[in-house]
């Protein structure tokens, strides 16, 4: 089966709303709710070259969208200091959102937000898609598992849509516009976005009992979360008036950086980046949610490339005469260990760990889903069940059981139970159990810490 492209413009030719400067992107999209709402276009009769702006200049339409009132408080002085005596460490995040801004720009520009907004992700995340904190939450927004399951952000064995450019975007804006409506002002929607909505809620009632007022400012709330608008705001004033603060911004033209492509037969990440003719940096940039070395049709994944690479990929994908694919997954029905698995599915032992990221010593579960090479007799692509609901679930083995011993005058086998040292590791292991509980709850109320500038694990986008 050969591999059909549709392509998505992630904004293109201007529509009735030229004047406002605003593009188009109410075309309907396959019949997919989680597809980009961008207006698709097919490069057999459409050229990228033809998509143009209404402005040469990203960062005049992110100031024309400023709606935020500069707090001038202390705290958002000391951050404007802060950025502008590190202008190496401003450049970098700067240089590495002009991949996304005009899309996330794109989006916030549709739903009516200020376009303060649009900067989160330099707080958040520094414009780091693959962002880890040490409370797992994850990329651009860093969104926590549970969050970000409320959004229906997949999360399984072939991919994290937590880190997804296009899905992660619209999952926060959701949230944040949630969050307004809730709390009517955009200080108290982003400090519930890093602190939780319910916390918020309760610094008010508290507020509200003493007497008090329920804005941002005047509510209690933990260092962090005091310092989260500030940070934004500073933000804001750097690209405002970037030569006053001693910042030199790097040049973001009006228009899409990538282009969204919907694949209908599963195709390897190796072949994408070969046909497409840009570095595996660029790449993984672009498209961090790819768990394995395959992108699954059937998944409706969507492959973002370079603006100017959509047109050579096509070209090359036409010549193509190998298969597309060279990956397929199975489910394992039983219990078994990675060298059984192995065998019993003729798959080499080294690329069953490596593919499927096992460490050695553990199990596989019954039920687990492994990626491993395709047959002939495996040509097809993977099935939707399997690519929307894959999970792998390891097991360390069940320690042998004790040696009996033999006594010295009967010679006969003595009776065989659990030794004090036995006992005392299955006492151990307990204790390691209950520990490993209490610091996983512990983590998930700590405070992550994001490359660029934490924010609170405890809720928002960070929330369990």
């Amino acid at each position: 089966m050969r591999l059909h492209i549709t392509v998505i413009f992630l904004a293109v030719f201007l529509s009735g709303c030229a004047s406002t400067g605003d593009w188009s992107s109410d075309t309907p999209t396959k019949a997919n709710p989680k597809s980009s709402k961008a207006t698709r276009v097919d490069l057999k009769s459409q050229s990228v070259s033809k998509v143009y702006a209404p402005s040469d200049n990203l960062w005049i339409r992110i100031r024309d969208g400023f709606q935020m009132e500069p707090m001038n408080s202390p705290i958002e002085i000391e951050q404007v200091r802060w950025l502008s005596a590190r202008p190496d460490y401003v450049n970098r995040s700067m240089t590495r959102s002009s991949r996304y801004l005009f899309y996330i720009v794109q989006e916030v520009n549709a739903r009516n937000m200020p376009t303060e907004i649009a900067l989160l992700p330099f707080v958040e995340s520094a414009f780091v898609t693959h962002a880890k904190s040490s409370a797992k939450a994850m990329g651009l927004w860093q969104f926590m598992p549970a969050t970000g399951k409320d959004f229906r952000l997949t999360q399984n064995v072939f991919r994290d849509e937590r880190r997804d450019v296009l899905q992660s975007t619209d999952a926060a804006l959701d949230y944040l516009q949630r969050l307004y409506n809730q709390f009517g002002s955009w200080e108290l929607a982003l400090a519930a976005y890093n602190w939780g909505a319910g916390n918020i809620s309760k610094a008010q009632k508290r507020n509200l009992a003493a007497g008090l007022p329920t804005d941002y400012l005047s509510l209690k709330m933990p260092k962090e979360t005091r310092q989260y608008v500030p940070k934004l705001m500073a933000y804001r004033q750097i690209v405002l008036d970037p030569q006053a603060y001693g910042i030199v911004l790097p040049e973001l033209e009006n228009h899409p950086y990538f282009v969204a492509l919907d694949v209908d037969s599963d195709i390897d990440v190796a072949v994408v980046i070969k046909l497409a003719e840009i570095p595996e940096e660029e790449f993984r940039n672009l498209n961090p949610s790819f768990n394995k070395p395959v992108i699954l049709s059937n998944a409706n994944q969507q492959i973002l490339l370079p603006f100017a690479h959509a047109e050579i990929f096509q070209a090359n994908l036409k010549a193509y005469n190998k298969p597309l694919s060279t990956w397929t997954a199975v489910k394992i029905p039983k219990t078994e260990s990675v060298d059984q698995v192995g065998k019993t599915l003729g798959v080499d032992v080294d690329t069953l760990r490596s593919v499927n990221g096992i460490p050695k010593g553990m199990r596989i579960k019954a039920g687990s889903t492994v990626l491993i090479p395709k047959t002939s007799s495996q040509a097809g692509d993977v099935s939707s069940a399997m690519a929307e609901n894959a999970s792998l679930n390891l097991e360390k083995p069940a320690p042998p059981a004790p040696k009996c011993r033999k006594s010295a005058k009967s010679g006969q086998n003595t009776k065989c139970g659990p030794t004090k040292t036995a006992a005392k590791g299955n006492s151990s292991a307990k204790n390691v159990a209950s520990q490993h509980k209490s610091a996983s709850t512990g983590i998930a109320k700590s405070a992550k810490n994001t490359v660029s500038a934490s924010s609170s694990s405890k809720g928002g986008a960070n929330s369990q």
